[in-house]
């Protein structure tokens, strides 16, 4: 059972990776130093004073590029497959207790396709936006993106479970909103 919730944070954390790749990195580092979180043995160094100060710089800059609209569009490119990658980490970093060709491959399969996935979309909606509305929605989109992130990691390591709900429903509701689309085409 143990092992099942480690994978829930691992999906909640890469779901998150897809909205702010740094932010469930910093999260994670931060809870794996204060023993909320165990990380798998050769991960354990993103626990440390070091990962979690290198950590907190490449997210703020992360976040700060992101308000600016067209390196914003221009890092959506960049970002998607090192979302994918990210949501591997993070997965297989988490998920200790598993056999490792499961755990990677698990990381992979799940954290790698929710990161990416969840990164595709939000590029898309960023695109939308700055069509749209101009920087102010470049600005709006960062700012949500931000704070889902920020509560996605959170929530993954306090309430795994809760995390995979949320990931049912957005899934849910964006598969309705496609088939909708499709009809109406």
């Amino acid at each position: 059972m143990e092992g099942l919730l480690h994978v829930a944070v691992g999906i909640g954390l890469s779901t998150a990776a897809g909205f702010r790749i740094l932010v469930p990195f910093l999260v994670m580092s931060v809870s794996a130093h204060a023993g909320y979180l165990k990380l798998a043995p050769e991960m354990a160094w993103m626990g440390s004073t070091a990962a979690i100060i290198g950590f907190a710089i490449a997210t703020l800059l992360e976040v700060l590029v992101y308000f600016v609209p067209l390196v914003a569009n221009a890092m959506d490119a960049i970002e998607l497959p090192l979302a994918a990658i990210a949501g591997t980490i993070l997965t297989a970093a988490v998920t200790a207790d598993i056999d490792p060709f499961l755990r990677w491959s698990l990381a992979l399969v799940a954290g790698g396709t929710v990161a990416g996935t969840t990164e595709a979309f939000m590029g898309l909606t960023r695109l939308a936006s700055t069509v749209a509305a101009g920087p102010i929605g470049t600005v709006g989109v960062s700012l949500a993106e931000l704070f889902s992130s920020i509560l996605l990691a959170v929530l993954a390591i306090l309430v795994p479970v809760l995390v995979l709900v949320i990931l049912a429903v957005l899934i849910y509701l964006a598969l309705g909103r496609w088939r909708k689309r499709r009809r109406n085409s």
